[in-house]
């Protein structure tokens, strides 16, 4: 069983900053295809991006590329996510998720195993 807590979600302003990050209890993190997705009220659940076990591979959904910057640091078991040049579209709740199945990059949230509860981000205008 693994367990997933995100933290680092808040209000900013367009244009500001956040870092979340998802610390990892309960199995083997350096061995784990991790992956950050977001749901806005009434929308679809959204892939964001993904990073591999080793950290060398990294992929991003198109809207993000530039401004987002996932990371992980597997001696804190932990996973982050950097957001940069927020906008108002970037409004969700932010989901940390583990896949254990995969050694590479995935893409789908079916693929993943296990999820934590979410941390809200809201960009206001």
């Amino acid at each position: 069983q693994v367990q997933l807590v995100e933290s680092g979600g808040g209000l900013v302003q367009v244009g500001g900053s956040l870092r979340l990050s998802c610390a990892a209890s309960g199995g083997t993190f350096s061995s784990y295809t991790m992956g950050w997705f977001r749901q806005a009220p009434g929308k679809e659940r959204e892939f964001v991006a993904t990073i591999s076990w080793s950290g060398d591979s990294r992929d991003y959904a198109d809207s993000m590329k530039g401004r987002f910057t996932i990371s992980r640091d597997n001696a804190k078991n932990t996973v982050y996510l950097q957001m940069n040049s927020l906008k108002p579209e970037d409004t969700a709740v932010y989901h940390c998720a583990c896949a254990i199945r995969f050694y590479g990059l995935r893409h789908q949230g079916f693929d993943y195993d296990y999820w934590g509860q979410g941390t809200q981000v809201t960009v206001s205008s």
